[in-house]
């Protein structure tokens, strides 16, 4: 006999701080969550990057349900415009907002959620398949397994723990599992925990994003106290691009003076650049690690690698779901093209909810960073805006989960060049070095190539140009005022949006 579906609890999997908002939404609804962490503790992965400074300051990291929540509890709000660690987000949000006796009582700590079914049907069946709930089937932290019936699920799972390998094809490079503990992926601690790990070593950084820019700047300051210390910094494009950040145009100004901090390092000469990496293979020889191409030349040798190239989602666990997603992205489908980083590089993002996120199978949602896929470029503001909007649909207040509103801060990013050439090069408010220390373990790099033209907005544009990009400068050149992708953001709401460019 099956349950009456209302009966049953809203399965919300992931206590980070999506999936905490989701239940903050959920239980303000009058609904009932019940949130499985697998961690033994909430925002289990967050804690693994808890000692980096987050871009984005309080104001876009508290979810408003759960700032709500909170409100009565006695918990004081930190200040709007300051920027927290992961380790102060934790502590001082999802901690509180875990200890409210409404949220408390829904958690299952140390609880591995490995499957979603539906009772009684599996994947191939049709006939009275959205009428039948949700099969979870969970594993505790003492091995022992369990089915959970749900109404409806939420998987908020993110993608932290599945890392995309280093190798070219999106494949692991060849010897790169059996050389791990030489290899660490996302951020790791190098100034505190793992220090002794990075001192005085070499070390290559694999990545473009703020994740890898992290772990640069954090090399670049241990030279400081360990002179031998080596930063290199890989990437797969054949010039850095936009990977300085937005500069003046980015409105978030941390994220802004990441980019800058690291240019003035390249520029000093402490950051050597590896462009157009395509790694194939990586093998030890004389106790160190030996980086090769695709085509078996030697690009690096090093002691450490730090591959920060982002993360995939865990599918898995929807094996039994039937699922829509982007065939590149692994999104929802309609989610795809909104996200896509091939076009979306120095765009935002559209609103979107419910409706955009809903998976065929009827009352399953993928939300938060596993929403994004293979994308990079999530924000916690779009996964709180998610869960209130699924929490609208789960309650059947069709007309709120519709009245999407994101307000998110712009990138500012479209092209950034480095070297000589660029006026602001050593304005950036870091000190270059007086005395760029020398990298005797390998040849010269090769010189950093010009931008494709395939790039974001057509490229940098001509040297002569005032003007950002190529497409700027063709519009500019035509009578017109630019090609828009400078201009400042307005507050985003429902409407759809007059083009998906990155240029439009």
């Amino acid at each position: 006999m099956t349950r009456p579906m209302n009966d049953l609890p809203i399965a919300v999997i992931g206590g980070g701080p999506v999936g905490l908002a989701a239940a903050a939404h959920l239980i303000e609804r009058g609904l009932r969550p019940i949130v499985f962490e697998a961690g033994p503790r909430v925002g289990h992965s967050m804690r693994e990057w808890g000692h980096v400074r987050m871009f984005s300051p309080w104001r876009y990291v508290v979810d408003h349900a759960a700032r709500r929540a909170l409100a009565g509890s006695g918990w004081v709000p930190p200040a709007e415009d300051a920027l927290p660690t992961g380790r102060e987000v934790v502590e001082r949000y999802l901690e509180p907002l875990a200890s409210l006796p409404a949220i408390r009582s829904a958690l299952r700590l140390g609880t591995r959620v490995t499957a979603v079914s539906r009772q009684l049907v599996d994947k191939v069946k049709t006939p009275a398949r959205d009428a039948m709930p949700f099969v979870l089937r969970t594993v505790d932290a003492d091995g022992a397994e369990h089915d959970v019936l749900a109404r409806a699920v939420i998987d908020a799972s993110g993608s932290w723990f599945q890392p995309n390998p280093m190798g070219a094809n999106g494949l692991p490079a060849r010897g790169e599992p059996a050389h791990a503990q030489r290899i660490r992926y996302g951020i790791p601690d190098i100034l505190g925990s793992e220090r002794t790990r990075y001192a005085g070593r070499r070390t290559l950084v694999v990545g473009t994003g703020h994740s890898a820019i992290n772990s640069l700047l954090a090399l670049v300051e241990l030279m400081d106290a360990h002179d031998t210390t080596r930063v290199f910094w890989g990437m797969r494009r054949s010039a850095p691009g936009n990977a300085f950040g937005g500069g003046e145009g980015d409105a978030l100004p941390a994220r802004a003076a990441l980019g800058t901090r690291l240019r003035a390092e390249v520029d000093a000469g402490n950051v050597r650049i590896l462009t157009g990496l395509q790694i194939g293979a990586v093998e030890e020889t004389g106790g160190a690690l030996v980086v090769r191409d695709v085509e078996g030349n030697q690009v690096a040798l090093v002691d450490e690698v730090i591959v920060a190239t982002g993360a995939r989602p865990d599918l898995d666990l929807l094996r039994e779901m039937r699922l829509d997603l982007d065939s590149a992205l692994e999104s929802p489908r309609a989610l795809g093209p909104l996200i896509d980083p091939n076009e979306h590089s120095c765009g935002s993002v559209r609103p979107h909810g419910a409706f955009e996120l809903e998976q065929p199978e009827r009352n399953l949602f993928i939300v938060g960073m596993k929403s994004y896929g293979r994308a990079p470029t999530f924000l916690l503001a779009t996964g709180y805006e998610q869960v209130r909007s699924v929490a609208a649909y789960v309650a059947g207040d069709y007309a709120a989960a519709r009245e999407v509103m994101l307000d998110l801060p712009e990138t500012g990013v479209c092209n950034v060049t480095i070297g000589g050439n660029d006026a602001s090069a050593g304005c950036c408010g870091v000190e270059p070095r007086a005395e760029p220390r020398k990298e005797t373990e390998m040849a010269e790099m090769n010189a950093v190539a010009a931008q494709p033209a395939s790039a974001c907005c057509g490229g940098p544009a001509p040297k002569e140009a005032e003007a950002c990009c190529v497409k700027d400068a063709d519009a500019k050149a035509a009578g017109e005022s630019g090609c828009g992708c400078g201009l400042p953001k307005v507050a985003q709401s429902n409407a759809p949006a007059a083009s998906t460019s990155c240029c439009g």
